[in-house]
């Protein structure tokens, strides 16, 4: 083991389960001051206290002897709202990114993850309209999805490009879905959605920070209007909306069994498409307004008519290479926690791997052997 303490790695594992320096204090019984002080590297905790953190914080004691490499910053997360999400919610989900994605570095080195194929789209300082729409026709095509037909399954759509999507058990229902711009691109699904429209329509404003806004700071409400017209110019193109939509209103009033006929074939919300066709033109501001006023009446905001004939999506990749690594080459998620130094919850947490589906023995295969 190496013998140099990273106090860095203190802060990083108090972070990740949420946690102040006065908290992480009270819990050790250690003052706030000294864990400042562990965490800036002016000390180092004796066995016992190091002990007695390292059991608060799910690691191991190893853990804080593991340099820190390449954390999360938070420029490359994709917040909504970035300005009004909590510090210390922000805080933890980078800490998880970053545990997350040494996890992912190892299924990497081991497994053959699918090639990361992002299309490189070439677009504006200063976004248009025509720029987007254009740029998630592009997408469309880049991945060979056309722009008549809708998206069978929009994680698969995702996985296929080299993402890899999963959800952080007890911390993202507090957030809506959130892309971290890394190596291999990350997304953080909300899996308290309760309608399927919405994770999709989620996934692909993901999409568009990661295809539009490289290197840019998001969370502001132009970037996160440009990720909302780029998804709804994603999930229902432009030429097929305006063909398909037409008929859906007369001079007046609107054709709700044609509309509800359009959200199952194209798996989009009401909502969005009253929306899209309200910035398309195709809708007037009094029907557009009218259209909300029916939705919010019949209690349609949060869960709409006919969720429930639209099947659901679950991610593939993540759980499929923890399943390989355990049944081909005898790695558990027992080896990937004593790996990272972490505990099997920390990474049950990042996965939502059930853990009964391996079984704890001494004789699985170390890391250290892997490739």
């Amino acid at each position: 083991m190496n013998k140099e303490f990273f106090g860095e790695k203190v802060r990083l594992a108090r972070l990740m389960n949420g946690l102040t320096q006065q908290e992480l204090g009270d819990l050790v019984i250690v003052s706030r001051q000294f864990i400042h002080q562990l965490e800036s590297g002016i000390k180092q905790p004796a066995d016992d206290t190091l002990a007695a953190i390292a059991e608060v914080l799910h690691v191991t004691q190893k853990f804080f002897y593991i340099p820190l490499a390449n954390d999360v910053k938070p420029e490359q997360c994709h917040f909504r709202k970035r300005r009004t999400t909590p510090v210390n919610l922000s805080n933890r989900v980078l800490a998880l990114g970053t545990i997350f994605e040494q996890l992912v570095h190892i299924l990497d080195r081991n497994l053959e993850l699918p090639h990361i194929d992002f299309p490189d789209i070439n677009i504006s300082n200063v976004l248009t309209a025509e720029d987007i729409e254009r740029s998630a026709e592009e997408c469309r095509r880049y991945w060979g999805l056309g722009n008549d037909a809708p998206i069978s399954n929009m994680i698969r759509v995702l996985e296929n490009a080299g993402a890899v999507i999963t959800c952080f058990d007890g911390v993202s229902d507090k957030v809506d879905a959130l892309s971290i711009n890394r190596n291999r691109p990350i997304i953080v699904r909300n899996n308290a959605k309760e309608s399927i429209c919405r994770m999709r329509f989620d996934l692909a404003h993901e999409t568009a920070h990661i295809v539009l806004h490289q290197g840019v700071e998001t969370g502001c409400s132009k970037t996160e209007s440009e990720a909302n017209a780029f998804a709804s110019a994603f999930l229902f193109p432009r030429a097929a909306f305006i063909r398909e939509f037409h008929g859906c209103v007369g001079n007046i009033r609107i054709n709700w069994d044609k509309v509800y006929a359009l959200k199952l074939r194209w798996k989009m919300s009401v909502r969005a498409i009253m929306y899209r066709a309200y910035y398309l033109g195709l809708l007037t501001a009094q029907q557009f307004r009218s259209a909300n006023v029916y939705l919010n009446k019949s209690g349609q905001t949060k869960t709409e008519h006919f969720d429930d004939k639209i099947p659901n999506e679950h991610p593939e990749i993540l759980s499929a290479a923890l399943d390989i690594l355990y049944q081909d080459m005898n790695i558990s998620i027992y080896g990937i926690a004593e790996k990272l130094g972490i505990s099997e919850k920390i990474i049950a947490q990042l996965t939502g791997f059930d853990l009964s589906k391996q079984v704890k023995h001494n004789n699985v295969r170390s890391l250290s052997l892997a490739r």
